[in-house]
């Protein structure tokens, strides 16, 4: 185990390069607009890095509940458990596209699931556009 700098200092740090050294002296717009986009990904990455494995878990837990799958204890390797969600994550699909959520008190429960998980993405991936995504969804579909 590495003690510091952590890993989200290393990102910190290459974000702070790219935004205080680097973007400033750029002219050519293609390198400014490049730039632009890999700040953006540090950030990213500096909201996901923090308890990446205590929302895996959770998403795996959700999942497990809306699909009636069996409450399995989550794998400690993180690699295991975001190959967990992922599969999780298909068999929702499988069942979405075989018409399983179309009506009925699964498809609420699904919508619901569904809401959450856009609203968790926004969260890392876009702060500033899960204000507005909460302000135009409906309570219900």
């Amino acid at each position: 185990m590495q003690d510091r700098p952590t890993a989200l200092e290393l990102l910190q740090a290459i974000r702070d390069l790219l935004e205080q050294e680097i973007l400033p002296g750029l002219t050519d717009p293609r390198s400014k607009y490049r730039t632009l986009i890999a700040i953006n990904v540090l950030r990213m990455l500096e909201r996901e890095v923090p308890d990446e494995e205590g929302r895996l878990r959770a998403e795996l837990g959700a999942l497990q509940e809306l699909l009636d799958l069996p409450r399995t204890a989550p794998p400690g390797d993180a690699a295991r458990l975001r190959g967990r969600v992922l599969e999780a994550n298909r068999e929702l699909c499988e069942r979405i596209q075989q018409g399983g959520a179309d009506a009925g008190p699964w498809r609420q429960r699904v919508l619901a699931h569904v809401r959450g998980a856009v609203e968790e993405k926004l969260r890392i991936n876009n702060p500033s556009r899960l204000e507005t995504f909460l302000a135009e969804s409906p309570d219900e579909a």
